[in-house]
């Protein structure tokens, strides 16, 4: 053969094939024979065959692309947490022989002009939508019958299959972990209720308190803030330390952006941490070992997050199901510098392959009592999470 590019039809005629038999085998749909779809296979190795999208297509009618859709506020070197979660989709999909296309959007649609164009040119088989968005844009995207999957995010008046992190059980590790070393006065900073990650972490806080009979002061709290960034943490921190005699000994911070922000302000305010103010954030970016003390923090798998959306998505595009599952996947509590705690081991492993820099204690812990807490604390057992398949989370689906 000359060293023209191998074609499908090259792969059918010394397979002895039709072309739309070889098709079904590169879309690996299940109705082919095992004896079938080991011949294509290995006339496909012996011509070292790459497919082309045209040619997957003439059996699945399918692009092979996934669209990821973020609004533009959530995708940004100073939030990283949705980059992950990109690069989580973004290595499944391989695996899936699919192509993950990313845009961004803004947070409300307003015409046609601004949907991203490979919506308007029908050009990708399903949707992942990352991180909090405007309804119109949901509604948009099921009005052409793709299939959807949210992360981190979850609209009750639709019935979508959602990948979400177990918020309520991090937030009671981060009051417990702050209760046990002593702390009655905990504040919280936070924005955005509205979206339900923050809204979790934020009533978590306030029911574990007062699980533990603490009160509450409305001064601890600053809830208000537009948004979750560094500079709005920076802002709801001086709100909440400036006055010496009513604030907080411990903050709880609804992400690590703000958590930075507090300890920036303390640092400008001369109030040390941990020892003026412990401080504990959520989502265990890398920034958070990048500060001095290192931040204490809530492990959150996002790269994982991301696959488990593609896994989920590729199983209604080529099943057709279309039920609602919701996937919530485990955290753990990671503990550094900043909060306070006695280590006795060091660890300088980057976050995305062991959560615990330090000490991790995983979300079970959350039950319990203050005295078994404090103890567990202190041993500073470090745990290497292994990240789970889809089906090994099965047990936290529920299907509706």
């Amino acid at each position: 053969m000359s060293n023209r590019r191998p074609t499908i039809r090259d792969v059918a005629r010394k397979s002895g094939l039709s072309v739309s038999t070889v098709s079904l085998v590169l879309n690996e749909k299940s109705n082919v024979a095992k004896e079938t779809r080991q011949k294509v296979q290995k006339v496909i190795a012996e011509l070292s065959y790459h497919p082309q999208r045209s040619a997957r297509g003439l059996a699945s009618q399918s692009s092979g692309n996934i669209g990821l859709i973020l609004t533009d506020d959530h995708f940004n070197v100073a939030e990283p947490f949705y980059t992950k979660v990109f690069l989580g989709t973004e290595f499944e999909a391989r695996k899936h022989n699919y192509y993950v296309l990313l845009t961004t959007v803004a947070p409300t649609v307003r015409g046609t002009k601004e949907m991203p164009r490979f919506l308007l040119e029908h050009n990708v088989d399903g949707v992942i939508i990352a991180g909090k968005i405007g309804t119109p844009w949901i509604e948009y995207v099921r009005e052409r019958n793709l299939p959807i999957v949210l992360v981190d995010y979850e609209i009750p008046r639709h019935r979508l299959s959602t990948v979400t992190m177990d918020n309520r059980g991090g937030a009671r590790l981060v009051v417990e972990h702050l209760l046990a070393l002593g702390h009655t006065k905990i504040g919280f900073i936070g924005g955005d209720l509205e979206h339900p990650s923050i809204a979790e972490r934020y009533h978590a806080y306030c029911d574990t308190l007062q699980s533990h009979g603490v009160e509450i002061a409305s001064s601890w709290k600053s809830i208000n803030e537009p948004d979750t960034r560094v500079e709005n943490g920076y802002r709801a921190a001086k709100r909440l330390l400036s006055t010496a005699t009513k604030r907080p000994t411990a903050v709880f911070a609804a992400n690590d952006a703000m958590a930075l922000g507090c300890m920036k302000y303390c640092k400008e305010a001369g109030l040390s941490v941990p020892e003026s103010v412990a401080i504990v954030g959520f989502d265990n970016i890398e920034a958070g070992l990048l500060v001095e003390p290192r931040l204490t923090t809530v492990n959150v798998h996002r790269e994982e997050m991301g696959a488990m959306a593609v896994r989920r998505l590729v199983e209604m595009m080529r099943y057709k199901a279309d039920v609602m599952v919701t996937t919530t996947t485990p955290v753990e509590l990671v503990i550094r510098e900043s909060s306070g705690a006695k280590r006795d081991l060091h660890s300088e492993t980057p976050p995305h392959f062991v959560p615990d820099a330090e000490t991790s204690i995983h979300h079970h812990t959350s039950c319990l009592t203050r005295k078994q807490a404090l103890s567990y604390h202190h041993r500073a057992a470090v745990t290497i999470f292994v990240s789970r398949t889809f089906h090994d989370h099965l047990h936290n689906h529920h299907t509706k």
